[in-house]
């Protein structure tokens, strides 16, 4: 006869349920304080053989300049885009503590 531990179960889906708010959560308000510091992350595109859709040089120029001219219109002055930049790391920080305090969990399972 096989029993299931529905409190364990229960245990493991807050658990991860959890994890995956604060991950997603943690790295969408860094994300939005990135911009907000007049820093938005402009990736440069990568080329790939079999790629279904390609940036062209041209189009990524125009995302650079759009994110320059984006970060020259911001109403924040320098110590608030300051504060904004050092709150954007540290929702990073936490976004990858709260990783690996559940790899820990997984790794430890206690």
């Amino acid at each position: 006869m096989i029993e299931i531990e529905w409190l364990a179960f229960l245990k493991v889906f807050v658990a991860a349920l959890l994890g995956a708010v604060l991950v997603v959560g943690f790295y969408s308000v860094g994300l939005r304080l990135l911009v907000r510091a007049g820093r938005p992350p402009v990736v440069a595109p990568a080329e790939f053989t079999d790629a279904i859709t390609v940036i062209t040089p041209k189009e990524a120029a125009r995302a650079t300049k759009a994110a320059a001219k984006a970060a020259r219109k911001s109403p924040l002055s320098d110590a608030q885009k300051r504060v904004a930049l050092i709150g954007a790391y540290a929702s990073f920080v936490l976004c990858g503590l709260a990783v690996l305090g559940g790899l820990l969990v997984i790794v430890l399972n206690r």
